[in-house]
């Protein structure tokens, strides 16, 4: 409690010794200054393609985004601001920086001793002697071996992957080319660094929420701002939701582990990181959507049936996690990597959002806490969600995930 109302104080004392920056700061629209974007970071930036928007006004910030004492409770730099085309009127949008303001020191610091030797340098002086410069104009294709194990989105890289995300890359005026070759050098440098750093923008980009792929949708970006579509209210906020919605919500959450796990394209999208925050809901269609897709690894199925590693084709169970944290999840990347039947997607989203081992700030017994009397008393809905979440059977998961998405789908046509 007294450490709650030090806190307060102070920020009322900054309040008052700062009124005049403050009121300074609200009346500027700092989305249109060069030194906020971090453009002159650039091409050690996430892209350019949205900075005549940046810089001719057409963004601001909504009013508390712009108090800069903010700024030390949003760790991670996510900003919501209205964007305005002209005659279409505004929408919402929110701007990422894809990183804390430490991480993304270290980015510059990595790139100068990187290239120097030395913590602090000229980082477009230091760039040209990095492996994000080495992929000169000569190279044809993006190709594993030089960005394996980068990222994430790169752990195990197929051909096919990397052509997609170059041939998808927004950031470039001639996209649709899987030719390295045909980006210009600040922006081949823009999508290795990208890649290496945070990925996110290039997971959206290349599984496209236009295309049905259940992301928030990239806009673009300008230096070390990246603009994605606003979806809804994250996904905790909908932890005491009425009941309907709650089976709503969480049979859509099945139905994104099916679509990530088994789709026409064969491309496997595990998700490392699994929590009430990286979802939200729009507010008027209901839909779930995916917004923060950082830690995303892409296994390219019809690489492992060539490759045909050790057990490619035994079917892989996660195991269950019972740790004390929130959001746990335990998993090897090297065999989501090698196998073309795995149950993580279902095992992530069951054990951290629905079943009664899911704990949020606090709460507890997951998204579908608390059913109505007669589903509680049936027992099917618990025991599904215990077998998926901690199967005590072999492959119990895969048959308890496609048993619970039906069983969901059933109880949300009865409600409607």
């Amino acid at each position: 409690r007294y450490v709650k109302l030090a806190v307060l104080g102070s920020l009322a004392a900054a309040l008052v010794l700062n009124t005049h920056s403050l009121l300074a700061s609200l009346q500027r629209n700092e989305l249109s200054e060069r030194r906020f974007l971090q453009l002159n970071k650039c091409p050690a930036c996430w892209g350019t393609s949205w900075c005549r928007k940046f810089l001719n006004g057409q963004l601001r910030l909504e009013s508390w985004g712009r108090l800069r004492l903010l700024d030390f409770f949003n760790v991670k730099n996510v900003y919501f601001a209205r964007y305005g085309e002209p005659r279409e009127g505004s929408r919402r949008v929110v701007l990422k920086r894809l990183g804390s303001a430490q991480e993304l020191a270290d980015i510059d610091t990595k790139i100068c001793r990187r290239a120097t030797g030395r913590g602090r340098c000229d980082l477009l002086q230091a760039l040209p002697a990095t492996e994000f410069a080495s992929l000169n104009g000569d190279v044809r294709l993006l190709t594993p071996g030089a960005v394996e194990g980068w990222s994430d989105l790169v752990h195990c890289p197929s051909q096919r992957l990397l052509d997609r995300l170059v041939r998808r890359y927004a950031e470039t005026k001639d996209s649709g080319s899987f030719l390295l070759r045909n980006l210009k050098d600040s922006e081949r440098m823009q999508l290795l660094i990208t890649l290496a750093f945070n990925p996110e923008p290039l997971v959206l980009q290349s599984f496209p929420s236009d295309e049905g792929w259940p992301f928030a949708k990239y806009l673009g970006a300008c230096g070390r701002m990246v603009a994605v579509n606003y979806v809804g209210e994250e996904l905790w906020s909908y932890f005491n939701a009425p009941w309907e919605k709650r089976v709503d919500l969480a049979w859509q959450l099945m139905e994104i582990a099916e679509q990530l796990t088994n789709n026409d394209f064969e491309f496997a999208l595990y998700l490392l990181d699994v929590s009430f925050d990286n979802f939200a809901v729009g507010p008027r269609d209901g839909k779930v959507i995916i917004v923060d897709a950082e830690n995303v690894l892409v296994a390219d199925k019809r690489l492992i049936r060539q490759n045909k590693p050790e057990n490619w084709d035994v079917w892989y169970e996660s195991k269950f996690d019972d740790c004390d944290k929130e959001a746990c999840l335990s998993f090897s990347k090297e065999i989501l990597c090698a196998r073309v039947t795995v149950d993580h997607n279902y095992y992530a989203i069951c054990q951290n959002l629905l079943s009664r081992h899911a704990t949020w700030r606090g709460t507890s017994g997951g998204l579908l806490h608390d059913p109505p009397a007669e589903i509680a008393k049936e027992g099917r809905l618990e025991a599904l969600l215990d077998e998926c979440a901690n199967p005590k059977k072999r492959y119990g998961r895969f048959q308890a995930a496609k048993e619970l998405r039906e069983y969901l789908a059933q109880l949300s046509n009865n409600v409607r």
